[in-house]
């Protein structure tokens, strides 16, 4: 491994920081932007579906071709493809205003591009980083996205209300850029195929399907990351709703809500980096499941008065999500061959995002007929059954040194 690792990451997240802010803004002004117009959470959770789903179903397939393709070209060209499916929204905002169903088709085809670019870069970092720095690179990419999403919605809302959401959109293309253009300069060099025959795609997938159950520990939490998924990633899409129906606030209290539980991510990714090396990473996430799942059980029992409260709250559960999201993944960088990351990385992916759509279609009509806290509250119990579980048996997931494959 090099020894200039620490440099390298400073050029890649460096890149990654504007890609992932204007993400943000988008994303975020889009939300308010269904929110504002329409005021169903229905359709608000279509737009979460065109944006999981595709990713879901194409996430196993796609592992076996991100194993074959230079990685540093696949994110660049994921990222271009990002880049021109905003423009080409963002021109129709700027000229008019497009139908749901062409927002949700658009939406559609930057969740395929996702879909080849995270697991891509995740694949990628074990090439980068010593594996005894893994987690605690985990904890510098949390802090990463953090500090992006702590500034993308506000800035997303600020320029949607002086401008427009096409303006938003063309400076995602602008983020797309210059991430690539960063990522020019960091050398990531390719694995070596576990095989030398011809390239079989089902074979193939069948290896990657075979070595990702080998290691049992990562399977039990994987299940119980799909348990969490449904009943948490809805809260991702619902929450400018809550802010607007349960608390009967604006655009502004919204953003403020995401940039309090961002600040929250960049704090826990910091401490994350600095106690990387204090606990396992099983109990880091046991913990944060628990923490997590008892701020959503009390932010669905509070009043309409109590939006401080739940400021304050945001800001809990944003800070106890790098303990869940970062350890998680360097369990799987430290149990998987470099070889087989892509297949493996983008299997766990799609079990989570498969999940995720289960969960928004079944909060839309829930929340719809019963109001946003009961889903807050119920996914609280959920989540803190969730860790409790793992947390009493986590003597038994430990991950052992990934095996050579033969």
């Amino acid at each position: 491994m090099a020894t200039n690792w620490k440099k390298t990451f400073t050029i890649l997240f460096s890149g990654q920081i504007f890609s992932i802010l204007t993400s943000s803004m988008v994303q975020f002004a889009i939300i308010w932007h269904l929110t504002a117009t329409t005021e169903s959470a229905v359709v608000l959770t279509m737009a979460g579906l065109v944006g999981f789903l595709p990713q879901a179903i194409l996430g196993p397939f796609i592992g076996v071709w991100l194993d074959r393709w230079n990685r540093k070209l696949t994110m660049i060209a994921a990222d271009s493809s990002i880049a021109l499916f905003s423009l080409i929204l963002g021109l129709y905002y700027y000229f008019g205003d497009p139908s749901l169903g062409f927002v949700y088709v658009i939406l559609l085809i930057r969740s395929i591009a996702s879909a080849f670019h995270a697991p891509a870069l995740q694949a990628a970092i074990p090439l980068l980083a010593p594996e005894d720095q893994l987690t605690r690179v985990a904890g510098w990419h949390q802090m990463v996205f953090s500090v992006s999403t702590v500034i993308g919605p506000a800035l997303g809302i600020a320029v949607y209300s002086a401008a427009s959401l096409g303006v938003v959109l063309f400076l995602d293309v602008v983020g797309a850029l210059i991430a690539n253009l960063m990522l020019l300069f960091v050398p990531i060099r390719q694995p070596k195929p576990e095989v030398q025959e011809a390239p079989h795609f089902l074979n193939e997938f069948k290896l990657g399907w075979k070595t990702f159950v080998q290691a049992r520990p990562i399977v039990i939490i994987t299940a119980a990351t799909a348990v969490f998924s449904i009943v948490f990633m809805p809260l991702a899409t619902l929450f400018p709703f809550m802010t607007l129906s349960h608390f009967g606030r604006g655009g502004y209290s919204a953003s403020l809500i995401e940039a309090v539980f961002s600040v929250g991510m960049i704090l826990g990714g910091l401490l994350l980096a600095v106690m990387a090396s204090k606990w396992k990473d099983i109990t880091y996430i046991c913990w944060s499941l628990v923490i997590i799942g008892l701020t959503c059980l009390a932010s669905g029992m509070i009043g309409p008065g109590a939006f401080v409260v739940f400021i304050a709250l945001s800001f809990l559960m944003g800070a106890a999500s790098p303990f869940f999201n970062g350890p998680y993944m360097a369990m799987i960088q430290k149990a998987y061959a470099p070889e087989m990351l892509g297949r493996v990385i983008s299997l766990v992916t799609s079990v989570m995002l498969l999940a995720s759509p289960i969960g928004l279609l079944l909060a839309g009509p829930l929340v719809d007929k019963y109001g946003i806290q009961s889903w807050f509250f119920w996914s609280g119990v959920v989540t803190v059954l969730t860790g409790a579980l793992l947390l009493a048996s986590f003597k038994k997931l430990q991950v052992s040194d990934p095996a050579p494959q033969s």
